[in-house]
């Protein structure tokens, strides 16, 4: 079996539609806005561009029936952006989501995790 410090993860999508979706980085970037206040800041701290953010917070909140994410503008005083009850709850259900399906696969991954090539004596 090959040498995996970590368990096998799963990352979990989740595809209303075409171009509705839900997955891990939108999931951090509704955490980053919380945490850090600023779309901008939340973008930054992922590596992506402020544009980019934008465009994945204004997709997020044009897909659910209430926006996830308010926003100010900036300005002489700063803007700054929240998530919404609304988003506080598509994130907790999301993040619940991910552990039921961890924890239903989790028999499944170790034996997959059992299968893998034996790396351990390549060098």
């Amino acid at each position: 079996m090959t040498e995996c410090p970590d368990p096998p993860q799963l990352r979990l999508r989740i595809v209303f539609g075409e171009d509705e979706m839900i997955g891990p980085g939108k999931a951090e970037l509704l955490e980053r806005v919380a945490r850090t206040g600023s779309i901008a800041a939340a973008g930054r701290g992922m590596g992506m561009s402020y544009k980019r953010a934008w465009q994945l917070v204004g997709t997020l909140n044009a897909m659910f029936a209430a926006p996830l994410v308010d926003s100010t503008r900036g300005g002489a005083g700063g803007g700054g952006a929240v998530l919404t009850d609304a988003g506080r709850e598509v994130l907790a259900l999301y993040r619940a989501a991910e552990r039921e399906a961890t924890s239903a696969t989790a028999g499944s991954l170790a034996a997959l995790r059992a299968r893998l090539r034996d790396t351990t004596d390549e060098g």
